[in-house]
Parts: structure tokens; sequence; C-alpha cells
């Protein structure tokens, strides 16, 4: 493997062209895929039992309300939280990491999370390792005694979110990903020109620069972001001693309430803003080398012949470009029904008997209505996302190659951070914006005031509202993933005005969603708890049947 490496990289030596920290990556990335070939152990589970748990997990994927970069981690996050949870109380016995390993990853391929027959059995002792520090963490945390008991829950959930970053790591193992990242940051690092320049240290700078990266090319939150940072803060996060598990364990919670503030600083903003315009430019080359995985010794003679590339970008491009429509609709569709199902649920819980306890109550017109007008405006929302127009595709292809090789054009960006935020003119625009955002709830209560929904419901209904625009926004912030270009049109500039203000609100909604949703707890411990004991029976079941057919000769 060796000689064939060495090959590949003379021919990559030989084409200057390329922009030094690409070939550094592609070599590196290279390296990955030959060294991934090597023999391993797979990890099998039942094909029966898998069908089943892939079925449920489309059903918990409506009912959770999570998009694509985040699923496989939201079903690593379930997990954890139902098995540990009940440790955590002492309701049940404690378990080992080797078992919590095991488990876990059997679980994730059951489920369709991970690939069948293709994670190595030798990563499970990698994680069991990893797993040893979090259940210090988290068994210690009853020991916090200062913490209130809402504060204490956050910070549980916060290490066992923390603990699904690791977990995905580990057996996804993203080098592409991770590699993809470093190179953006690297990229813009180098392009992006402060303002002035004394206002942000070059260490603040990168931060910020990942952050945005983080939050652009991937679609990654807060806690991805968080985790990285963490292992950059303690060098020896991934193998611990004991003396250092106490060290992190002594001040995981006072960095985790600065990373908080850290991460919503108006700075990062400014950066991200820059970053979404040519994260384009990495998602396309995510996509050639993609194409190009199961032939790694072709990585490098590929990006070196400008011609192939381009052809290969331009492919890649309008392939996405052919299914955006589609992956949107789908999108919609998922948090339509969330939200729908969400509807459903609070109405008979809670708008129904505060109703009744008020002497109201619902008649047709009323319920229909209270159901109707979230899901149109969803409908009516994102019906009017339209793809990038025609002349983006030779602006998108110009700017990817800018980032790969020296002689194309390099594009340069300024961030301002000497902001005055206490300007008069900036006054105005959050007066503005407070105006519209009241505007637009004004609006939408009284809908429900003249269809005769009781008054309890029209102050429900008008906050679910907010949520509806929140996924309504969010589904369009996706559908510029080949946008390379921010500049705004007046129907979008209008839209705007109005949806983004009730969006600001729906996301802090969702945010409390995720803490308190009943349906989601209701699944993770009255139906999931059992279904998944029912899993296990069924595939062992199907290999004890295996087994005795196998003796039938």
């Amino acid at each position: 493997m060796q000689r064939v490496y060495n090959e590949i990289y003379h021919l990559m030596e030989e084409q200057t062209n390329l922009i030094p920290e690409v070939k550094s990556f592609l070599d590196e990335y290279t390296k990955h895929l030959l060294a991934s070939r090597q023999g391993y152990t797979p990890i099998h589970v039942d094909d029966i039992s898998s069908k089943v748990a892939r079925f449920y997990e489309v059903i918990r994927k409506v009912i959770d309300w999570q998009d694509d970069a985040t699923i496989r981690r939201g079903a690593i996050e379930r997990i954890l939280k139902r098995v540990l949870f009940p440790k955590l109380t002492g309701l049940a016995a404690q378990i080992t990491p080797d078992f919590l390993a095991e488990s876990l990853t059997i679980e994730l391929i059951r489920g369709g999370h991970l690939p069948n027959d293709t994670v190595p059995r030798e990563r499970v002792a990698i994680l069991s390792v990893s797993l040893e520090k979090y259940l210090f963490f988290l068994q210690n945390s009853s020991s916090r005694g200062f913490l209130q008991v809402k504060e204490k829950i956050n910070y549980i959930t916060f290490i066992i979110e923390i603990m699904a970053c690791e977990i995905e790591e580990i057996l996804v193992n993203p080098a592409k990903e991770y590699g993809l990242m470093n190179l953006m940051t690297d990229a813009l690092v180098k392009r992006i020109r402060v303002i002035p320049e004394h206002k942000l240290s070059q260490s603040e700078k990168r931060k910020w620069t990942y952050i945005s990266v983080c939050l652009s090319l991937y679609n990654l939150d807060d806690n991805f972001i968080f985790f990285q940072i963490l292992k950059n803060k303690f060098p020896f996060w991934h193998r611990p001693n004991q003396e250092q598990m106490k060290i992190i364990n002594n001040q995981l919670d006072t960095v985790w309430k600065n990373l908080q503030n850290e991460i919503n600083s108006p700075s990062m903003k400014k950066f991200l803003r820059v970053a979404e315009r040519i994260d384009t430019v990495f998602t396309l080359i995510d996509d050639v080398l993609k194409k190009l995985e199961d032939k790694p010794k072709s990585i490098l003679p590929a990006f070196s012949n400008k011609d192939s590339l381009t052809q290969m970008i331009t492919e890649a491009y309008q392939k996405r470009y052919a299914t955006l429509k589609t992956r949107l609709f789908r999108l919609a569709i998922f948090s339509t029904l969330s939200v729908f199902l969400s509807n459903w649920v609070t109405f008979y819980i809670i708008e129904v008997p505060l109703a009744n306890i008020f002497y109201e109550g619902f008649n047709f017109l009323a319920a229909a209505v209270d159901f109707a007008i979230p899901t149109v405006l969803m409908f009516c929302l994102v019906s009017i996302i339209r793809p990038p127009a025609q002349k983006n595709e030779k602006m998108a292809i110009g700017t990817t190659l800018g980032f790969i090789y020296q002689d194309e054009k390099q594009e340069y960006y300024q961030i301002r951070v000497s902001e005055n935020k206490k300007s008069v003119f900036r006054f105005v625009m959050n007066i503005l914006y407070l105006i519209f955002m009241i505007a637009v709830f004004a609006g939408v209560a009284f809908i429900f005031y003249i269809a005769k929904i009781p008054i309890t419901s029209v102050v429900f209904d008008t906050f679910t509202i907010a949520l509806t625009v929140f996924a309504a926004v969010t589904i369009r912030n996706k559908s510029s993933e080949l946008n390379v270009d921010d500049r705004t049109n007046f129907s979008d500039f209008l839209l705007d005005i109005f949806s983004v203000p009730v969006a600001k609100v729906g996301s802090i909604f969702a945010q409390k969603w995720k803490e308190y949703n009943i349906v989601s707890i209701f699944f993770n411990f009255i139906i999931e708890t059992p279904f998944a004991v029912v899993l296990d029976f069924i595939g062992r079941w199907s290999e004890f049947i295996k087994e005795r057919r196998a003796e039938l000769h």
C-alpha cells in the first residue's frame, strides 16, 4: 500500500497549481481511505428486527422534528437518555462502558443509522474507553448540590448530548467531513479581513470562523461545536486518566455556561454570513470526493486535472439542483407532520381542558381552523421557495475553482466588528422589528378570534404559528445551499420583514419544545423501552431459528 501511495503522492507533487492546503487535505484523505481498506471484523445485525426498527425510526423523525443533519445523533441521544436516566435516578443498576458501547452500536445499526456489516467491531472497544469519562461525569453530577433542579437536569442533558457527539465521531469516523471543515476554516481565515484589524486576535478570528463553518457547511448544532471546543480546551479529552477526569469534572459546568455565551456572540454571526456565501464550494467538493471514495488512487489525479475536475463539479451541481425541490418538499412534509401531530396532542391535553374550564368549548369550524391554519401557512411558505437562478451555476463553479487552484480568481471578504450597537439608527430598526412581529401575531390572533376559537386557544395557537414559521424559514434557508451570492430580491425582502421576527420567537419555542416534548418523552420511556426489548428478542429468536435450521442436513 505504501508503494501505491508514494506513486500517487508523486503525481500530486508534479501538479503545483493546487492550493497548498488543498493538497495537504487530499493527501491526508487519501491516506485515510487506503488505511480503511485494511482488514476488520464487521458487526452484523439481524435483518428482520432491523426492518421493524427502521419503520419505528420514520415515526420518530416526525415526532422529534429533526433535520437530516442531526437524525443519527438525535437517535444516539434518545438511546442514552432511555438507558441512563433510570440509572441516575437509582431505579436501575449501574451499567458498564462495555455493555453500553455494544448495545448502543447494535441499536444504531438496527435502526438504519449505521450501515449493517460495515462498522468494525474494533471501534466498540475504542468507544467503551471513551464512555468511561462520561459515566464518571454523570455519576458525579449528583454531588453538585448548588445547582438548581432544572439547571441540574440541563447540565446532565448537556453531558449526554456531548457524549452523543463523541459516540458518533468514533463509530462514523468522519475524516472527510472534519478535513473539509478544517480546509474551509483555513481558506476563510486567509481571506477574511477584520476591520479594524486589532479588534480580534488571530485565535479569536479562527474560533469564530470555525464555528461559522460548522453551522453553515453541515448544519451542525451547538452541541457539536461545544464538543469541538472542549477537545481543544482539554488536550487529554479522549483518553484522560482518573486525575484528569476530576480536573475536567470540576471545570465542566463553568465551561458549559461560558460556551453558551460565546456561541451567541454578535461577532460569530458576521462570520456566519460570510461562511454561508461560500459553503456551496465545499459542499460540491464533498460531492466529488463522495463519488471518488471507492477509488482513492484516483482522487489526487482527478483534482490535478482542472478540466476533468470542472466537469465533475458541474455534474455535482446539476445533480444537487435537480434534487433540491424534492429534498425541500420531503423536509417540509416531516416538519408539517411534526407540528400537526403535536397540535393534536396539545389540542386534547391542553386546549380542550382549558376551554372547558372557562366554559367555552370547540365547535367543528373552530377545531378545523385550529388545525388548518398552521398547515396551510406551512404549505404557502414552502411553495414559494425557488431554486437559485441559472446564472448561479457558473458563479458557483468559478468560485469553487478559486478555492482549489492558485491561478484562479481569489475573492476576499471584509468583516466590521466595531459597529456601534447604541446608534439611533439601530434603535429605530429594533423598534420596527418589534412592530412587525407584534403586527403578525395580532393578525393571526384576530383570525383565530373571528373563527370563534376559545380565547385560551387563541393565545396558545398564535404562538404555535411561530413554530410553524420557524420551520418554514429553516427550510427556506436550506434552499440556498447552492447560492454563492447573498443578494436578496424585493419579494424576499418583504417576506423577511414579516417572517424573520416571528421565526425568531419560534426558534425560542423550538428549543423549549425539545425540553418539554411530551410526545417524545412518552415514546422514549413508555413505548421505546419495551419496544427495544421486543426488537432484541426478535433478533435473538431469528438467530436461534437459523442455528436450528443449520442443524438440519
